[in-house]
């Protein structure tokens, strides 16, 4: 006699082996387990979620400080005596270290989804470990060396919050099929309450946040102001060399109104433009004159600098990875730049009717000129012929005098100060940094008839957020870039963001409402689900070569007649 027996069958489950098998090399059915997580992987839980948190953060101002790469380049050139671009390695390891921590995060996520106990392996652990101590770190190193970049974070929400908003809000919606399971699967009371709290507390923060959301870009469109001047900061450095004469020809071709420039005195008193303290970055003062490279540029005699090359450097270092967009006849201009004297500069710009705005340092105290700084730096601008009218004047030293000298020059301030103390003083224009002024502050000085110019803006966000507030002129290291911004970036009613945040508000709302009833009607009849439960599929599936699998098993009973 025959007897058929059902065999219990196990079906293949490839993507739950995957998923606990990278999180934590449980790839064997035998390895997972149902259990609640341990205190000691859920700690480690909250420690993945901390770290990935952190990235993102990190991750988010490294995105948006890319207005500032040079300046950061610059200062670690300061630091170290060698250009390089530094922020390479750092965007590099960041983007790596962020997809990294967030597949751990995505993976720990679809444990949860599928009931699977978490168990971290002790090498993921380890990563882990280094992501969170490489990026406090980074975040400390930046803190003392670059503290004022943090403000681009508060500044750059002006014009990406209302759409992280959104997608923050998506992404929660979306955790509430997790939450709704979970809670739904639970037999304890008190887990449900504290799950279902913590979930409405999130959920409905995100529902009131667009409250407390300002962005100058939220407006109507009728007051927006025209557009603000673009100035060429040294020129158009992305182009050309740097404080170069054929930099701020590159510069008039991107239709800029002004050009900023930084001004040194030589040691026979013929001021030229020259950012840095010393020759070695932008000329080969290290071929022409090996034993003086590492002095400073203003104990050099007007004869000297004019045999150094001042673009050859830009064409091997590339420092703005443009070169290769170069023709040969720009590259050839390059090759053949010299060292700009700021008569030069002013000759430039009168003939082109444009204003020109430079930030003079006082030669050392040893220096033949650093008593006669000023008087021959005003010879300069008289000797141009250059409309004073053209000149904005920052030096604060004997500024009452240089008002009597030459009263037309307009009197800009690089110190922020208050629109009364400028007017007090006579001085009419202000240059600062933009962190340096808020949105409100802007519209003071603009009431005061105070025109503000802001440095360094290179980002088409940047340039709208602060043409939605009302600034009157930039400096920028990217005229090419900021001329193909002819509106900004965004602009929406007050009514018409109301209207997006209600609502995406109400969307995500009825669907957290319908994932949630639609989890608890699942879930009913089946608690505790198990995605390796064991069928009995003589009972339930019909036989089938594709389960690869022995679905009956024969037992013989009883011997034969």
């Amino acid at each position: 006699m025959v007897k058929h027996q059902p065999l219990q069958v196990y079906e293949r489950q490839l993507c739950l082996s995957c998923i606990t098998g990278i999180y934590g090399c449980r790839w064997k059915r035998y390895q997972r387990s149902h259990d609640d997580t341990t205190k000691w992987e859920l700690l480690w839980s909250l420690i993945l979620l901390f770290t990935f948190s952190l990235l993102l953060v990190w991750f988010y101002f490294w995105w948006e400080a890319h207005n500032d790469y040079n300046e950061f380049n610059w200062f670690l050139y300061n630091r170290s005596g060698e250009w390089s671009d530094g922020t390479v390695p750092i965007l590099a390891t960041t983007a790596a270290g962020f997809t990294y921590i967030a597949f751990l995060m995505v993976l720990a996520l679809c444990h949860i989804a599928l009931g699977q106990q978490l168990n971290l392996h002790w090498l993921h652990k380890i990563g882990v470990t280094t992501a969170l101590l490489t990026t406090i770190i980074g975040v400390i190193s930046v803190n003392q060396t670059w503290g004022q970049e943090w403000d681009v974070i508060p500044i750059s929400l002006q014009a990406t919050g209302p759409f992280l908003h959104i997608g923050a809000l998506a992404a929660v919606t979306a955790l509430s099929w997790i939450v709704a399971g979970q809670v739904a699967r639970s037999e304890k009371t008190m887990f449900q309450v504290v799950v279902m709290l913590l979930y409405l507390t999130v959920l409905l923060g995100l529902y009131v946040v667009p409250l407390y959301i300002t962005s100058p870009c939220i407006m109507d469109p009728n007051s927006l102001k025209q557009r603000p001047d673009v100035i060429g900061h040294q020129g158009a450095p992305m182009l050309a060399p740097e404080n170069t004469l054929w930099s701020f020809q590159r510069a008039l071709q991107m239709n800029v109104t002004g050009f900023e420039a930084d001004v040194t005195i030589s040691v026979d008193g013929v001021p030229f433009l020259m950012h840095d303290h010393t020759l070695q970055r932008t000329t080969d003062v290290q071929k022409v004159f090996p034993d003086r490279a590492t002095i400073d540029a203003s104990y050099f005699n007007w004869t000297d600098l004019q045999h150094l090359n001042a673009g050859q450097w830009f064409l091997k270092g590339d420092p703005f990875w443009t070169v290769h967009m170069l023709s040969p006849h720009e590259k050839d201009r390059i090759t053949n730049q010299s060292v700009c004297s700021l008569e030069q500069l002013l000759k430039l710009a009168s003939y082109h009717n444009t204003t020109v705005v430079f930030r003079l340092r006082r030669p050392p105290q040893e220096h033949p000129c650093h008593y006669s700084w000023i008087n021959d730096t005003l010879q300069a601008v008289q000797q141009s012929g250059i409309p004073q009218s053209l000149v904005m004047w920052t030096p604060n030293e004997d500024r009452a005098m240089v008002k009597q000298l030459d009263p037309g020059l307009i009197q800009t301030s690089l110190e922020k100060l208050s629109p009364q103390s400028l007017d007090q003083s006579g001085i009419s224009r202000l240059l600062l940094r933009y962190n340096q002024a808020s949105t409100q502050e802007i519209r003071d000085f603009s009431q005061s008839n105070i025109n503000l110019t802001l440095y360094t803006v290179n980002e088409p966000w940047l340039y709208s957020v602060l043409w939605c507030s009302g600034v009157s002129a930039v400096s920028s290291e990217a005229p090419q870039i900021l001329n193909k911004v002819p509106y900004p970036v965004w602009l929406m009613r007050p009514d018409e963001y109301c209207l997006m945040w209600v609502s995406a508000d109400i969307i995500s709302f009825a669907v957290v409402i319908g994932i949630f009833f639609f989890q608890k009607y699942r879930m009913s009849g089946m608690r505790s689900y198990n995605p390796e439960q064991i069928m009995l599929s003589a009972a339930v599936r019909r036989s089938s070569r594709d389960l690869n699998v022995m679905k009956e098993k024969l037992i013989f009973s009883g011997q034969p007649q």
